[in-house]
């Protein structure tokens, strides 16, 4: 049972380290910096890895960087043990003058806004990774990406395994898999380690597949079932598969999928939460046949299955919901399927 009743709780929860992560740090070499440190994710991700660090008594540097547009964000990693940067990382030039680093996880993205303003998706979401990996030649990179480079899948089956080619709907997708291309062309030329985390979708009750599904239901709106099923992931587990990725990276990179092993039915869920809820359900459309799935089977083998169950962050977004839990506003739009964000 996922006991959270505030943000303080939360983010200790998505923080917290395992016995692998903090064995981990004993075993590498140097310093940690998360580009990208301030978002969604971010936050809790650089958090975990400064836990891990304590916990394993090693002396080693967790960096955050970002714009930190944000001064809370940038407050919240200072004071738990995050040397915090500020940095355009779109600036070539500010990025070479970033200090160096043997371990570094690239989590720089831009998804929603992007119908109407495709150059600026496109150019955050490739020059970036350039200039990183320019930077970051001699070191190993973690880059984060997205299942959204697949092909959608038959919901019938197991989704998109690492040997499933790429083919990305829309152009927010086709500019996660330009920066897998300029990572892949870096990792080719310079020899880089690097590895390719390909997560969807990463719970944490704030925000994700389920916090939306429980917003429709909560302020009884229908639930839209054009794209019937999701994987996800506790976002607890997808910090820390993300860190221990760190010794997994390879020249030329290499793709990991990042995510539960369930095919979870957005109708049942929907029900789920409902019963939780006290709400009538409604739903719109007819259940489609193709959804974003992914086949994570490969990192439940490097890592062991994931520690949260789907029932388990069912029950804790309902509660958070009831509550009043606070919202990020910041739907994933899971149920589009036209790539258009």
């Amino acid at each position: 049972m996922l006991d959270i009743a505030t943000e303080e709780q939360l983010d200790e929860a998505l923080s917290r380290p395992g016995d692998a992560v903090v064995d981990m740090m004993q075993r590498i070499a140097g310093d940690i910096i998360i580009l990208g440190a301030a978002g969604k994710m971010g936050l809790t991700l650089a958090r975990m890895a400064a836990r891990a660090v304590a916990d394993a008594g090693v002396s080693k540097k967790v960096l955050g960087v970002a714009r930190f547009s944000d001064p809370d964000a940038r407050a919240a990693l200072d004071a738990h043990g995050v040397e915090t940067l500020r940095c355009d990382l779109a600036d070539p030039e500010a990025v070479m003058a970033l200090p160096e680093a043997p371990n570094v996880l690239f989590m720089v993205g831009r998804k929603f806004g992007t119908a109407g303003a495709e150059p600026l998706t496109w150019g955050l979401n490739t020059l970036t990774a350039a200039n990183a990996a320019r930077k970051y030649a001699a070191s190993r990179i973690v880059a984060f990406s997205t299942g959204c480079v697949y092909p959608l899948a038959d919901v019938t089956g197991k989704g998109c395994d690492e040997h499933t080619p790429p083919d990305p709907v829309g152009e927010y997708a086709q500019a996660c898999l330009g920066r897998e291309r300029i990572f892949q062309y870096f990792s080719e030329i310079n020899g880089t380690p690097i590895l390719l985390y390909r997560l969807n979708y990463a719970i944490d009750l704030r925000y994700g597949v389920l916090h939306d599904i429980a917003q429709w239901v909560w302020t009884e709106q229908p639930v839209p079932l054009n794209v019937p099923a999701f994987n996800c992931l506790w976002q607890r587990d997808a910090n820390e598969r993300a860190l221990l990725c760190l010794e997994h990276c390879d020249s030329p990179a290499v793709p990991l999928n990042v995510t539960g092993l369930e095919t979870i039915d957005v109708r049942t869920t929907a029900e789920q939460l409902a019963d939780r809820l006290g709400r009538n359900v409604r739903f719109a459309g007819e259940p489609g046949a193709r959804a974003y799935l992914a086949d994570a089977s490969e990192s439940v083998r490097r890592f062991g299955p994931p520690t949260t169950s789907t029932q388990q962050m069912i029950a804790a977004t309902a509660a958070w919901t009831k509550k009043g839990g606070i919202s990020l506003d910041k739907p994933t739009h899971f149920e589009v399927s036209n790539g258009t964000y």
